[in-house]
C-alpha cells in the first residue's frame, strides 16, 4: 500500500502515563504499516523502547514529513513553534479534552490516521506570529508564537504605557495593563478571555486586544495578517515590561524599547483526518447550542 507519508515523528508529554500508552500504541501502528518512525529524544527516554531511531525536535522537523504531537494543545504550541520551520505536515492526538489543535481521539486512532497515511486528510495552513524587541535599532531578543505575544507589566495589574504603530502609521497610544496580539489560531484561547473577536483560522488577519484599558473607548482591532505591527513602550514607564509569546517564552522589555510583530514567514501546516470540521470543535469546546431539528 502506497503511503502519502512515508517517514513519522512522534512528539508527546514526556513522563505522562496516558501519553506514553497512546506514542506506544502509535509507534506499534506506524511500524506495521511499513513507515519509518522516529521518537523525539525527551519522549524516547519514558518510553524505554528497544532499538527506537531518536531525534531531536529540529532534526526530526528536517526529516519527518508527517509530525505526530500527543498530548493537548500546550504541547502543541510548543513543538509547532519549532515545527512550524519545516515542511512537515503535523497531526495532533489529544490527551484529555477535545483540542483545538489535536483533534484526533487516542482511543481509534487507526482509521482516521489509516486515511491520513493514504493521503485522504485536510491541510489547514495556521500563520504563526515573529516578535523582536528592538533598543535603540539593535535586536535584543526574538521569538515566535503560535497563538499570541501578551505586553505586559512583570507585576499583576500594573498600567503601562505604550504607542501602536501599523505599517509605521500611528494608530493610539494607550494606558493599559497590557495588549494581546493574537492569530486566528489564538482567538480562542488567552485573547478570547480578554473580550478578543473569534477568528476562523482561514483568515488571514491578527487581532490587537487590551488588556483591562484606561478608556473605555479601547476596542479590539483587527488588521491583516501581512500587517507590520510596531508597539513603542514609553520612557516613563517605571515598571519591568515583558513580552511573552504562547504565554511560555518570555522576552523582556525595557522602557522606550520598540517591538515589532509580523506574519512568521512559514506557517504551520496542520492536517487533519476527513470529516473534520473546526465550528463542531468550537461549538464543543464553548457549549454552543446543538441543532434545533
Amino acid at each position: 500500500m502506497s503511503h502519502a507519508f512515508t517517514t513519522v515523528g512522534l512528539i508527546g508529554k514526556p513522563h505522562h502515563q496516558g501519553a506514553n500508552n497512546t506514542l506506544l500504541s502509535l509507534y506499534q501502528f506506524l511500524r506495521q504499516q511499513g513507515l519509518t518512525v522516529y521518537v523525539e529524544q525527551r519522549v524516547a527516554q519514558s518510553l524505554e523502547l528497544p532499538d527506537v531511531a531518536v531525534l531531536d525536535l529540529v532534526e526530526l522537523g528536517k526529516k519527518c514529513d508527517l509530525a505526530i504531537v500527543v498530548g493537548g494543545d500546550g504541547n502543541m504550541l510548543g513543538a509547532a513553534r519549532v515545527l512550524s520551520r519545516f515542511d512537515v505536515a503535523v497531526l495532533g492526538v489529544n490527551r484529555g479534552n477535545l483540542g483545538f489543535l489535536t483533534d484526533l481521539a487516542p482511543e481509534n486512532f487507526q482509521q482516521p490516521l489509516t486515511e491520513v497515511l493514504a493521503g485522504n486528510f485536510v491541510t489547514e495552513k495556521r500563520n504563526l506570529l515573529e516578535i523582536s524587541v528592538q533598543r535603540a535599532g539593535v535586536i535584543k531578543s526574538s521569538n515566535s508564537a503560535v497563538n499570541e505575544a501578551v505586553l505586559h507589566a512583570d507585576k499583576v495589574a500594573h498600567m503601562i504605557e505604550f504607542e501602536a504603530y501599523i505599517n509605521d502609521e500611528f494608530v493610539y497610544s494607550q494606558r493599559s495593563d497590557g495588549l494581546i496580539i493574537s492569530t486566528p489560531t489564538g482567538s480562542t484561547a488567552y485573547s478570547l478571555s480578554g473580550g478578543g473577536p473569534i477568528l476562523t483560522p482561514d483568515l488571514d488577519a491578527v487581532t490587537l486586544v487590551p488588556m483591562f484599558p484606561h478608556t473605555l473607548s479601547s476596542r479590539p482591532l483587527v488588521v491583516s495578517g501581512s500587517s507590520e505591527i510596531r508597539l513603542k513602550v514609553a520612557s516613563t514607564n517605571d515598571a519591568h515590561l515583558q513580552i511573552s509569546c504562547d504565554s511560555h517564552v518570555i522576552l523582556a522589555v525595557m522602557p522606550g524599547d520598540d517591538i515589532y510583530i509580523r506574519k512568521h514567514p512559514t506557517p504551520l501546516r496542520l492536517v487533519h483526518p476527513p470529516g473534520y470540521s473546526y465550528f463542531h470543535v468550537l461549538r464543543n469546546k464553548l457549549g454552543w447550542g446543538s441543532k434545533l431539528y
